[in-house]
């Protein structure tokens, strides 16, 4: 499959106007109110939340049952985590203890920093 990325207007056949107006224009797509944007939390940052806890992509990986791959894609931008790995994420920086013991695969005390 040939897919092509558009990558300015003219390769579209659009201009800025049509673009914007097919955009807001979109049901499944509307865009965040003042009101969504000021409560809206940021998705953690991977690779620094892997950094605080000190581990590798593959240990990383591991330890939350993520493919290494996915965890190396969002970390160089790849790809963003989506809704359900985004609240993971979150639930992974504000308690990693707990995640890892739910899944058991805490280190073993001795290997623990």
């Amino acid at each position: 499959m040939n897919v092509q990325h558009i990558t300015d207007n003219k390769a579209s056949g659009m201009t800025d106007d049509e673009i914007e107006e097919a955009a807001l224009s979109d049901p499944d797509n509307l865009p965040l109110t003042s009101d969504e944007l000021a409560t809206a939390r940021p998705v953690p940052k991977v690779r620094a939340l892997r950094f605080k806890l000190n581990l590798s992509q593959a240990e990383f990986a591991t330890r939350f049952h993520l493919a290494v791959g996915t965890v190396r894609d969002w970390e160089q931008g790849r790809t963003k985590p989506d809704q359900t790995a985004s609240a993971y994420l979150d639930v992974i920086a504000n308690a990693p203890d707990a995640v890892m013991q739910a899944l058991g695969t805490q280190p073993e005390p001795s290997m623990q920093p």
